[in-house]
């Protein structure tokens, strides 16, 4: 029984092939393509109004430099809320509960604001690792304590995101094991439970939308750092 519950985290295999590749194409075709006409559809137009409210919010800490960031951060946002919402559906795959996935699209973005900022601005990028008015015999412990935090965020970013989504999906199965179990033998504690199943998963979508925010959200501030 314990092992079963951590079933649905393994990247599912059909005839040896892992769908893994399936899984990560899907929410692409869930959207609709913009037209060329002046007048969309209400879905359309919903689209675009969240997409163009979501980087307006997004890109007011960053600075001109950074808003050609938009389209990638945007991309990303949409592209995790829908992965993790589609999670939430019976009989699917998550693939964002894999590290390597979420480590796989943290490291090189993390990597990419590390980058300009060298590039851009190598002294304020360095600076970072000093504080200013340090005293004197603390600066290598702090430039060592400094260094370790720059190369812990991509992993702290990827493990978050895991963490979070694979907690919940946990929470779900125990609660409905707990919920079918209990409805022969008290079924008032069964409707009870299945209650607090009804607002779990509730809550479960709003941590799936706040997650992807709050990755993208990271994202932006530390290229907010390097710009």
């Amino acid at each position: 029984m314990t092992l079963s519950f951590f079933d649905q985290f393994m990247s599912p295999t059909f005839m040896g092939v892992p769908l893994m590749a399936l899984a990560l194409s899907l929410p692409w075709i869930l959207y609709p393509a913009p037209s060329t006409r002046w007048l969309n559809n209400r879905l359309i137009s919903l689209q675009g109004w969240f997409i163009n409210r979501f980087t307006q919010q997004l890109l007011l800490p960053l600075n001109t430099g950074g808003h050609k960031w938009a389209a990638l951060l945007a991309s990303l946002m949409i592209f995790l809320i829908t992965l993790n919402m589609l999670g939430l559906l019976p009989y699917t795959f998550t693939p964002t509960t894999q590290l390597s996935l979420n480590l796989g699209l943290a490291v090189p973005l993390w990597l990419a604001t590390v980058i300009i900022g060298m590039r851009n601005q190598p002294t304020h990028a360095l600076g970072h690792l000093l504080p200013e008015g340090t005293p004197g015999p603390l600066i290598p412990i702090l430039i060592v304590i400094e260094t370790i935090s720059l190369f812990i965020r991509p992993l702290a970013l990827g493990v978050r995101l895991t963490a979070n989504l694979t907690a919940g999906h946990l929470l779900i199965q125990l609660i409905a094991t707990a919920a079918f179990v209990l409805l022969p033998l008290m079924p008032a504690v069964a409707i009870l439970t299945s209650t607090v199943l009804v607002l779990l998963t509730l809550l479960e979508v709003a941590v799936a939308m706040i997650q992807a925010y709050v990755f993208v959200l990271l994202l932006t501030l530390y290229l907010q750092e390097n710009v």
